[in-house]
């Protein structure tokens, strides 16, 4: 089974279920978004999580393996076509580099981790429209001369 075919077994359990990801992420102990993120196959899944994950859906262990197995991490390069993540997209470009200068001003020269990593989500109400706070929290590695 190939990380795509698991992805929509995954997903077609889920909606079956009537599952949320907060819902899957508290039965498995991980956060929302990395359990998302392994479902779509961009990460994997300890055996004992993958194992759980896949009791809570009622699923084979050919998932529990596919969770477990390492991924290729790509995506399509074109411009996303969806409109959440589109803007995602367009943050990224548009406060790219500034971010990129703040981050160097307050660290030095280097980056922020995607590997020793979390992301949360969260909504706060507002009056004018609920809003959205996505806090991404990346480890600094400096940039080493030799």
């Amino acid at each position: 089974m190939d990380k795509l075919e698991m992805h929509h077994l995954i997903m077609a359990a889920k909606a079956r279920k009537g599952l949320s990801w907060d819902d899957l992420a508290n039965a498995v102990g991980k956060a929302p978004v990395w359990l998302a993120s392994v479902c779509y196959g961009m990460n994997s899944a300890p055996l004992e999580v993958a194992t759980h994950l896949c009791e809570v859906l009622e699923l084979d262990d050919q998932v529990a393996a596919t969770l477990t197995a390492f991924p290729v991490k790509g995506w399509d390069k074109s411009i996303p076509q969806d409109p959440l993540i589109y803007r995602l997209y367009e943050v990224v470009g548009v406060y790219g580099p500034p971010l990129k200068d703040v981050i160097q001003e307050k660290f030095g020269d280097g980056i922020m981790s995607a590997i020793d990593f979390s992301m949360h989500v969260e909504r706060i109400e507002d009056p004018k429209g609920d809003r959205v706070l996505l806090t991404l929290n990346g480890k600094f590695l400096p940039y080493r001369s030799w």
